[in-house]
């Protein structure tokens, strides 16, 4: 691996959100993981943390008291994570909770089921009355890129969520077979850099499901490099989704 290849995993591990979506999870689970994500830091790195502890809304709490003053973010998954099966009124309320108990970012599933049925109007709506509530928060959208069966639809899922008001789009919630692909990633981060070029407006893209290893989480970054640049390696723009990816990375860098 080169110097360059280096410096670029340096800079990725900072855009990770360090991920514990586990049933058997607890606060004091959540807090010992939180303590340990604060104990891994780079040296001699700007961005010597990674960017985020996600954690399901009930654990923001635990999350937010562990990480206090510390510069790694709060993100919670909500709104029916992972099927995104329930009626708006309830992720609302949902998605209230994780941000008035102190997240910072929100993660979200598209409504897969109202999207392949053609209900378009719908799913915009909810995406954009769910940013309406975060406001100036984080708000990410999860395509469920393995659940759309063809390339078009991947692109018509990434325009449709960054029309609604996505500042994130994100590959996959890690629950169902199939996880990130650089194939859906190149679709994706292209529905970006199209925006991009009409608007001005620069949407992040988060890389998740099945990311395990430095090699992994290079190849999606050189990816989105590119397509959008060496400035979209920031953890405004880009993040990677990981739970086994912290530590293997952390180790190679600091070996």
């Amino acid at each position: 691996m080169n110097l360059s290849d280096r410096q670029l995993l340096t800079a990725i591990f900072g855009c990770i959100d360090n991920t514990s979506l586990n049933s058997t999870d607890s606060p004091a689970s959540i807090a010992a993981f939180c303590q340990h994500s604060l104990s891994l830091s780079l040296p001699n790195s700007p961005n010597p943390h990674v960017a985020s502890v996600c954690v399901y809304p009930s654990l923001v709490p635990a999350a937010v008291k562990a990480l206090q003053g510390s510069d790694i973010s709060v993100a919670s998954v909500a709104a029916a994570f992972p099927s995104a099966q329930a009626p708006l009124s309830s992720k609302l309320l949902e998605v209230q909770y994780a941000l008035d108990n102190g997240a910072d970012e929100i993660d979200i599933v598209l409504s897969l089921g109202l999207f392949l049925a053609g209900e378009l109007s719908q799913v915009s709506d909810e995406i954009a009355s769910i940013k309406d509530l975060c406001g100036s928060h984080v708000l990410k959208v999860i395509l469920e890129t393995s659940a759309l069966p063809s390339p078009d639809l991947i692109s018509k899922a990434s325009d449709l969520a960054i029309a609604a008001g996505a500042d994130f789009l994100k590959t996959s919630t890690g629950k169902i077979p199939g996880g990130a692909t650089p194939e859906a990633a190149e679709l994706m981060l292209k529905s970006i850099k199209n925006y991009y070029q009409k608007t001005k407006k620069l949407v992040g893209f988060k890389a998740s499901g099945g990311i395990s290893s430095p090699e992994q989480a290079l190849l999606y970054a050189s990816l989105a490099q590119n397509i959008l640049g060496p400035q979209y390696i920031d953890k405004h723009y880009f993040r990677i989704g990981a739970s086994r990816l912290t530590n293997s990375l952390f180790d190679f860098l600091t070996k």
